[in-house]
């Protein structure tokens, strides 16, 4: 699940990338430009050479009904905890680089459907939030994507739903294996579902499988190897900058109980 961006500054020296698009072909047609330029879209990642350090910026904005500053904050504060915890290094032409996250958040509830889609912005990654979402789980828009939709029972303190799904947005799919018994705690992108070990489990008690059987999300961690597998190191950096990820800029409507899941290509968590 996911839609978070990196970002620092960027000069691009192109009369499209202020233009407000109307439409879907002239944001893909803006997007296949920059391809050519050697620009991938999305996020942004900074180099800073004098203290060792990669820094990824991402900024999230909130909407919905189930939407609030104390959850808002809390989804801020998990990301950014989470991600900077196995303190991440990258070699970048045999120098290694401190990998160091830094989110910010606000609360958008007036938000309207054109702001979200005409974005130009890296950072800004919209989440819509509510009590009710199709299928009861959180999902994001695809991977490397900026937007997404949050279900308010996944993200109370502890629940690991918001940096999951932030995995997804820097491009982190599931793993292809999901059973991880035997191989202590599970990493940040494994789904639920996944076998575990019982003490990762909902219900100890319960055999491998069965309800309460499964891994509980609170017990997934951040480490080195899920900085690794993002690559920065093979990103293309201009002037210190390099861009990732793409732009999904989806404003979601509210879901409806009798609304049948499935309506929606996403990454669920």
């Amino acid at each position: 699940m996911f839609g978070f961006l990196f970002i620092a500054t960027i000069k691009i020296n192109d009369p499209l990338y202020k233009l407000k698009w109307k439409d879907l072909s002239k944001r893909s047609f803006f997007i296949n430009r920059l391809k050519l330029k050697g620009i991938n879209i999305m996020g942004e990642v900074e180099l800073d050479r004098i203290h060792n350090t990669v820094i990824i910026k991402s900024h999230i904005i909130t909407y919905g009904n189930a939407a609030g500053e104390k959850v808002t904050e809390a989804i801020r504060e998990e990301i950014e905890t989470m991600w900077n915890e196995p303190k991440g290094t990258i070699y970048f032409k045999k120098v290694p680089l401190r990998v160091s996250f830094r989110i910010t958040a606000e609360l958008r509830p007036s938000i309207d459907i054109e702001e979200v889609y005409s974005n130009t912005d890296p950072r800004n990654n919209y989440f819509r939030i509510e009590e009710y979402a199709s299928g009861n789980i959180s999902f994001v828009d695809g991977l490397g994507c900026n937007s997404g939709y949050f279900k308010l029972e996944n993200l109370y303190i502890g629940s690991t739903t918001a940096a999951h799904e932030y995995g997804h947005t820097l491009g982190l799919d599931h793993p292809a294996n999901i059973d991880f018994r035997g191989r202590g705690i599970p990493g940040i992108m494994y789904p639920r579902g996944t076998l575990v070990d019982p003490q990762f489990q909902y219900d100890p008690t319960k055999p491998a499988g069965v309800t309460g059987g499964t891994m509980h999300p609170m017990y997934r961690k951040v480490f080195a190897e899920d900085i690794a597998s993002l690559k920065l190191e093979k990103l293309r950096f201009q002037n210190e900058k390099a861009i990732v990820g793409e732009f999904s800029n989806v404003f979601h409507l509210e879901h409806r109980e009798q609304e049948l899941p499935g309506n929606q290509s996403s990454i669920l968590t």
